[in-house]
């Protein structure tokens, strides 16, 4: 080509914006009607049909509300026997604790799948008006980790129970006296779906401070190969 000869340029037109992705269907939809006018802003009359309408969207939330649940146990006396008769005390998750479940499940959720520190989580609450205290949470998490092995025993079993199980390990740093060190978040998935079976999905975390093979075979014998150890 010729040094001195221009080089058409095409015009690619206007942009195109990719439209809005819709809120998703399953929120609650909180309907506000604007009250229709009564008459013509044109020529004043009384006499309007509705045509349709136009619908609006806005995406809101509601501020998490705490609640004290006030379980009340009446007492009786029996006229005959004099014997007293009162129902068993309510159920916590944890001994002679006030946390719900509903609120020991925030907080470890907070902590453990948003990755937020409890002090953070403790200045969170008393902004809200909840005075509670970091070593409180800690022992709130210390407490749950100590009750739920059954359930994370449960979950272990269903996912190796599946007959595709997709394992993977990711380091993660941990703060050690120190320094920090890596150690070993090992995943092991269980999703049937795609291949049209009716167990549900799940994941269950195993950790390690390192990356020995005997990690994953401690868990289950045949992942030896999922993880390249054979």
């Amino acid at each position: 080509m010729d040094p001195g000869t221009a080089i058409p340029v095409t015009d690619p037109g206007p942009k195109r914006h990719a439209g809005r992705r819709p809120l998703p269907s399953g929120l609650p939809r909180e309907r506000v009607v604007i009250p229709a006018p009564t008459q013509c802003h044109c020529c004043g009359s009384a006499r309007l049909t509705k045509l349709g309408e136009s619908i609006t969207e806005t995406l809101e939330v509601i501020p998490r509300q705490f609640r004290v649940i006030q379980t009340v146990r009446e007492k009786f006396s029996c006229r005959d026997c004099k014997t007293i008769t009162q129902p068993p005390a309510p159920f916590h998750p944890l001994f002679r604790g006030r946390a719900g479940p509903h609120l020991l499940a925030s907080v470890l959720v907070g902590k453990f799948a948003g990755h937020q520190p409890l002090n953070r989580q403790a200045a969170a609450f008393a902004r809200e008006g909840i005075a509670l205290d970091t070593s409180t949470l800690a022992d709130w998490v210390g407490a749950c980790t100590a009750t739920l092995p059954p359930l994370t025993a449960l979950i272990k079993e269903h996912v190796l129970a599946g007959e595709r199980v997709h394992a993977d390990d990711t380091t993660v740093p941990v703060l050690a006296s120190s320094r920090t060190v890596t150690g070993r978040l090992w995943t092991y998935v269980r999703d049937d779906r795609p291949f049209g079976g009716p167990a549900p999905p799940a994941a269950w975390f195993g950790y390690s401070r390192d990356r020995r093979g005997e990690h994953p075979t401690e868990v289950e014998p045949s992942v030896r190969t999922v993880f390249g150890f054979e």
